[in-house]
């Protein structure tokens, strides 16, 4: 660029704006003062309407905050309405460049003003040709004859609601029905609708004498300009299920209907979004944007464009592209991250921790720069240009309005921002690559030779303890049809991964099995290849991948039926802090916004099995005790079950309406109820409700209550195992309500008070300690505690109690304890979890009569501080019991992730929990006769 402009070039501006000013009608130059003569050396634009339009700038001196009203296009004198049009444009335009220049606007404030000047004109056009079309060919309408409206879609930074001051706008017209015109001259949908958008676009954008009103650019239409003006709903769809490319994906994103039938427009982009934004996380977006960066690059280079503050490397175009692309690979499972204005989305993305804080910061200051930049070259002449000029005083003009002491400095900070822009955006999309470098050339030629080259001695140099086999089950994998019908992008992505995954998974404790689950995965996987993508641009998600699959069975065969899961491995969440009871029951209360019943099942699914992952991931990576992940897994249930409840009352409300007055609860039992749920376990729940004998349903078909809370019952069961595409929320066992088996699945309050009262057995009573409400409503929550604290709360005889106790303790082990020589069962063996849970129960009942606060507790550790706090441990005791139950469940939970059996050998961390659990039980007299 050349050096700054000297002497002579302030001499011709200063010349210049004298001219400009001179033009004005007597005593306005005058009038207008200081802030005219700014708006004199920033816009030759602003003066010219100033002249043709002297009471335009005599209300900006007077108050230059007071809006302008729109023309009023009388349908009367048609060929008015250009001149109106681009008069009140320019006027309005006129009255932006005044209050940016002379500080009264910001850089949002005139973009919003551009958009906003926009929309007007789009709407005051569109209202007179329709009031006009329908005087000539009547009004179409659907078969229901609803009349149906012309749709005008924004794209772009119209749509974004960022216009800049002298763009063209980009529209897409539609509308919601075919059918036909009911005029004297009827039309067909399409020819009516395709007649009325060119005939805006032409009222808008043609050159008259006035110049124009914006320019119309309508090439982004399905199939472009060869495509027809106007598309039904129907056609858009079929479009962009079969046609839509990926520059599609990121023009629709900032899409919005400005004019016509506004509601019916957003429906469509309602319908539209599942092509805008995938359900998952959409790295396959990254391949894209690279394609257009290469582009871009080359129009760069043929137009010489390196002076161009939106094309040019580090421009507007790469920030927007930036922000864009990271709302592609998010936005279908973030609906924070769907907007269409770029800084809020940069905001969003920086609390999604997908942008750092520092760089988020220096993006937006850099756009906001930039668009105002872009702003000033535009309003110098009314110019579509985004280039930084050439001619010394243009220069001059551009540096002044910018309070820069010259264009070196003015350059200087142009360069300063978009190198910054372009080192954000290249990392975005070189990050893969860089990646690399550590992967084995020889694992790569091997994986490339299969299935009918390779050598089997490349795995074992890699460290595979069993080549043979792993190369037999590699072969198998790239012989399979999955792969061999690969494209050759997709093989492309599979090439880079598997050697990752390869040399990742040698070093496994069992490396055949994990490469067996690895390719179970992978065959999962390739059917949806933006999850290869994912794999493939993300070394981090890879590498995590590797390693979970490697240790963790369960876990990877919920990703193997569930891909989905893989984006919690991106979620930057993931590594943060773990969700609070509140967070959960929220996240699970989300699927009731799902109207449709299936669709609320799915999404509730999706919930805990997101969910769940990220609780899993935590224990694996040691970011969470044992004890913490088995009562957030039950915090979880207790969200999932109370969704299910709401569902299963929507059902039976539409049904039979609602029993009025009579309460409804869910209560956990078991490893549920004592907030100590593991990885895929069931869930004991007990169903009570509250009603009069005579009650009954009433709705159009009532039930008596007790049939009505029966079904109610059923449904949630139901529903709870109902298999959806997500998965399947919970197996559920109700054999511990009142009678088992072959009592009713669901019982009155009053009926459950008399079984606990008069015929529950003491080993029904140790269960009702752990026992909870989770779901339902407060005040029979209430009741039950009020039943359950009298059950347990009765003075018992100690003798009688231990030898329940211990005689039932005896039976389950005999019956249940899967332990052997050399190994112990955390579960059931002698000291083992069941042990210890038998022995607070023991407490409970017998001293809740003189030590009612252990009626409180629920979970293990609180149970055991209560025993504690009532003076039956001493701190010592406890202390050793709570390290006791949290080695059993850290070791127990371990287990069930790698899906191996609760049986583990014997170690000295595991018998110094079994002697704490055992010497307690022997100190309360509840040993089984044949524990040593």
């Amino acid at each position: 660029m050349d050096p700054a402009p000297g002497t002579d070039a302030r001499a011709a501006l200063h010349a210049h704006v004298e001219r400009l000013l001179a033009r004005l009608p007597d005593g306005l130059a005058e009038r207008g003062g200081e802030p005219l003569r700014r708006v004199a050396v920033a816009s030759d634009f602003a003066l010219e309407v100033f002249t043709r339009q002297p009471h335009v700038l005599e209300a900006l001196i007077d108050d230059p905050s007071l809006p302008m009203p729109p023309p009023r296009l009388d349908p009367a004198t048609p060929d008015a309405w250009p001149a109106q049009l681009r008069a009140w444009r320019t006027a309005v335009s006129a009255g932006l460049v005044w209050r940016d220049v002379n500080g009264l606007d910001d850089v949002g404030d005139t973009l919003s003003g551009s958009t906003r000047l926009a929309e007007e004109c789009l709407r005051l056009g569109l209202d007179a040709l329709e009031g006009q079309f329908a005087a000539r060919h009547g009004v179409v309408r659907d078969r229901d004859g609803a009349p149906v409206r012309l749709v005008v879609f924004a794209l772009g930074k119209l749509g974004g609601g960022e216009l800049n001051f002298s763009s063209d706008v980009d529209l897409v017209y539609a509308y919601a029905e075919t059918g036909e015109s009911d005029g004297p001259r009827p039309l067909a949908a399409d020819e009516y609708f395709a007649r009325l958008g060119r005939a805006l676009a032409k009222l808008l954008d043609e050159p008259t004498v006035d110049g124009f009103c914006h320019r119309v650019d309508l090439r982004l239409r399905p199939f472009g300009n060869a495509g027809r003006v106007a598309l039904s709903f129907a056609a858009m769809e079929q479009y962009f299920q079969r046609e839509g490319r990926d520059w599609e994906r990121y023009a629709w994103q900032k899409a919005r209907p400005v004019a016509g039938d506004l509601d019916a427009g957003e429906r469509f982009l309602v319908a539209l979004r599942p092509f805008i934004y995938r359900r998952y996380f959409d790295y396959g977006a990254l391949a894209g944007l690279r394609e257009m960066k290469s582009a871009i690059e080359a129009e760069v280079a043929r137009k010489d464009l390196a002076d161009d503050v939106k094309r040019g490397s580090g421009g507007i175009r790469e920030i927007e592209f930036l922000v864009q692309v990271l709302q592609l690979i998010r936005g279908g499972r973030e609906a924070a991250l769907r907007g269409r204005r770029l800084l809020p989305m940069l905001d969003a993305l920086r609390a999604a921790r997908q942008v750092e804080a520092e760089a988020a910061r220096d993006l937006a200051e850099a756009y906001l720069f930039l668009r105002r930049v872009e702003n000033r070259l535009q309003m110098l002449r009314d110019a579509q240009t985004h280039v930084l000029p050439d001619d010394p005083v243009d220069r001059l003009r551009i540096a002044d309005g910018l309070a820069r002491p010259d264009w070196a400095a003015l350059v200087a900070d142009i360069t300063r921002r978009r190198t910054l822009v372009a080192a954000e955006f290249d990392a975005l999309l070189s990050h893969r690559d860089e990646s690399r470098a550590a992967v084995s050339g020889d694992l790569a030629g091997y994986w490339r030779a299969l299935p009918e080259g390779g050598d089997a001695r490349v795995l074992a140099a890699a460290g595979f303890g069993d080549p043979g086999e792993v190369d037999a089950a590699l072969r198998d994998f790239a012989r399979s049809p999955s792969v061999r019908e690969l494209s050759d992008a997709v093989r492309a992505r599979l090439d880079r991964v598997m050697p990752v995954m390869l040399q990742a998974s040698a070093p496994a404790d069992r490396p055949l099995q994990a490469m067996r689950r690895l390719l179970a995965l992978l065959h999962n996987i390739l059917r949806r290849a933006s999850y290869l993508a994912l794999l493939d641009e993300q070394p981090a998600a890879l590498a995590r991948l590797t390693d979970l699959v490697t240790r963790s069975a369960f876990l990877a065969e919920r990703v193997a039926a569930h891909p989905l899961l893989l984006d919690e491995l991106l979620d930057a969440r993931v590594e943060g802090p773990m969700p609070g009871r509140e967070q959960i029951d929220a996240a699970c209360a989300a699927a009731l916004r799902r109207d449709d019943l299936e669709a609320a099942l799915f999404t509730l699914n999706e919930t805990r099995q997101a969910l769940s992952f990220r609780i899993a991931l935590a224990t694996l990576d040691g970011r969470m005790p044992a004890v913490e992940s088995v009562r957030q897994l039950a915090w979880l249930a207790d969200g999932v079950v109370a969704a299910v409840l709401e569902l299963a009352q929507r059902e039976m409300r539409v049904a039979h309406g609602t029993v009025p007055d009579a309460p409804f609860a869910a209560i956990g039992y078991g490893s549920l109820g004592g907030e100590e749920l593991g990885v895929g376990s069931d869930l004991d729940l007990v169903f009570l409700y509250d009603a009069p004998a005579d009650a009954q349903s009433d709705g159009r078909r009532p039930l008596e209550a007790q049939r009505w809370f029966a079904r109610l019952a059923q449904k949630i069961v139901l529903l709870l195992g109902t298999p959806t595409g997500a998965g399947q929320l919970y197996e559920v066992d109700v054999r511990l309500r009142p009678d088992g088996g072959s009592g009713l699945l669901v019982s009155s309050l009053a009926a459950y008070d008399g079984y606990q009262r008069e015929r529950a057995w003491t080993w029904e009573h140790q269960a009702l300690v752990r026992a909870r409400c989770v779901a339902g409503d407060e005040t029979l929550q209430l009741a039950f505690e009020r039943v359950r604290e009298a059950a347990l709360g009765r003075t018992r005889d100690p003798a009688t109690l231990a030898a329940d106790v211990s005689g039932m303790r005896a039976r389950m082990r005999g019956e249940l304890d899967r332990g052997r020589d050399g190994l112990f069962d955390l579960k059931q063996g002698e000291g083992g979890l069941v042990d210890l849970e038998f022995l607070l129960q023991a407490l409970v009942l017998g001293g809740a009569a003189s030590h009612p606060e252990l009626l409180g507790p629920r979970s293990t550790p609180a149970l055991i501080g209560a025993c504690r706090d009532a003076g039956l441990f001493d701190a010592a005791t406890a202390a050793a019991v709570t390290d006791a139950h949290a080695q059993l469940v850290a070791q127990g939970l371990a287990q069930t992730l790698d899906r191996r059996a609760r049986i583990v050998p014997h170690s000295e961390a595991l018998d110094a929990a079994r002697a704490a659990i055992t010497a307690v039980l022997h100190a309360a007299g509840l040993a089984p006769p044949h524990l040593p």
